[in-house]
């Protein structure tokens, strides 16, 4: 099974363009995720990934996200490998997007503000909320 699911913030404005064979859109973006955990230094890590997403989708994308935006991409991981002009053979490793999220919106004429994260109340220190028998349904 190849699966993964990521929520993160663009790093760069998305880059849409089409293929001339087929005239299939293509956007790519850039992610940033925050990891669940600190460093040894005590400051949080971060993972950057590269985002490819195909045909009305990846319109969509180069239409309405822009670089600070929050999404959640949901895909594949996929390797491949290329030649640059020099003759170097060069690897990528790339998540395929078979959907995106926005989970902000805006103009995209006007960059997001990044500190409006919601944080809940009353959750321990690994994230999850204690529950008295009441409030369980069953």
């Amino acid at each position: 099974m190849n699966s993964v699911i990521l929520i993160g913030r663009l790093t760069r404005d998305p880059e849409l363009r089409y293929i001339p064979s087929s005239g299939n859109a293509v956007t790519n973006f850039d992610i940033a995720v925050d990891r669940s955990y600190q460093g040894n230094d005590g400051n949080k890590k971060t993972d950057f990934f590269k985002i490819q997403v195909w045909g009305k989708k990846a319109e969509s994308c180069a239409n309405y996200l822009v670089k600070g935006r929050l999404v959640a991409v949901k895909g594949s991981i996929q390797n491949r490998s290329y030649e640059t002009t020099e003759g170097e053979k060069r690897y990528i490793t790339e998540i395929v997007a078979e959907n995106v999220q926005f989970l902000e919106w805006g103009d995209k004429n006007k960059a997001p503000e990044t500190n409006n994260t919601y944080e809940p109340e009353g959750l321990d220190s690994d994230g999850f909320r204690a529950l008295d028998d009441a409030d369980v349904p069953f």
